[in-house]
């Protein structure tokens, strides 16, 4: 599957590159967005692009090939965004993209278990050789009511205390090690009004579980505190802040961050509202009907 980075068009609106000018995008993936603003903020403009996933790292070298030194590629978190600037892009920036997304790369990644769609194990890091945690340690390992917690805490999911008992039930039965066996269970555990619901006909029973235990793992909504202050800070005056949330609890941080320092005469919000996908783009990329962009500009 070809990944096609949501809301392009509105980005580099937004985000406004100009000749020679710098960016930093903070979740690469593979390479959609920063390409766009390479055709933009030539001959001597650059990207730093960022990915703590070191699969989508591989997957956007081929910008190499067409910009050359005008993209730099760093394999880390985007948590350490100041320390990865300093050491490695001495440039004014004037504009940072996050693309909290993730990409069809990673939805379709072998043995990452992040799809339901397919039988994979339980994984879900970014990256093998970051942290311990995976999927399966917390579905076999952690008491029921912390399953239950996150559950209702990451995924927002209504059968939270259902799900969290009939894991636990399960695993004295046996490890539970896929995606397949995880996806009965949630199964088992909700109604089968809850499997095709009228209201939201493109969410998966097994949706917000997956959705918790990607957060739980990657530490996911944290590392989103920890960026948005850094990408204040390191932004040349007049810069911008262009952010792409794909869930109510990542949108809910950055708009809360940004009314903040808005309070605080740091940044000025050029949306009160999220540029969501045009109906063009739905059509075209179904992915990204939960997308939400916020733009803000350094004072």
């Amino acid at each position: 599957m070809i990944h096609t980075a949501v809301l392009k068009k509105e980005v580099l609106k937004n985000l406004e590159p100009k000749q020679n000018e710098n960016f930093v995008d903070c979740t690469i993936g593979e390479g959609g967005h920063t390409e766009d603003i390479l055709s933009k903020n030539g001959p001597l403009g650059k990207v730093l692009g960022i990915d703590l996933d070191p699969q989508q790292i591989i997957s956007s070298h081929w910008l190499d090939a067409t910009f050359k030194d005008r993209v730099v590629l760093v394999n880390d978190s985007y948590t350490n965004l100041t320390e990865i600037v300093e050491r490695k892009f001495s440039h004014s920036i004037n504009g940072i993209l996050l693309d909290l997304g993730m990409s069809s790369v990673q939805l379709e990644n072998a043995h990452k278990g992040f799809s339901f769609k397919v039988d994979q194990g339980l994984d879900m890091r970014y990256n093998d050789e970051v942290g311990y945690l995976t999927a399966e340690k917390i579905v076999n390992e952690w008491p029921e009511e912390k399953i239950k917690e996150m559950l209702e805490d990451y995924g927002e999911e209504k059968f939270a205390k259902k799900i969290a008992k009939n894991i636990v039930e399960q695993r004295k039965l046996g490890r539970i090690k896929t995606t397949f066996q995880l996806v009965e269970i949630i199964k088992d555990s909700t109604p089968s009004s809850y499997w095709m619901s009228r209201r939201t006909p493109h969410i998966h029973y097994a949706t917000r579980t997956f959705q918790a235990l990607r957060i739980a793992v990657n530490d996911e909504l944290e590392n989103i505190k920890k960026v948005l202050p850094q990408a204040v800070s390191i932004l040349a005056p007049e810069g911008r802040l262009v952010v792409i949330s794909f869930h109510s609890l990542e949108d809910r941080i950055v708009k809360q961050f940004l009314i903040e320092e808005s309070k605080k005469g740091t940044i000025k919000i050029l949306n009160k509202k999220p540029i969501v996908a045009s109906r063009d783009e739905l059509g075209k990329n179904p992915r990204s009907r939960s997308a939400k962009l916020r733009v803000a500009i350094k004072i």
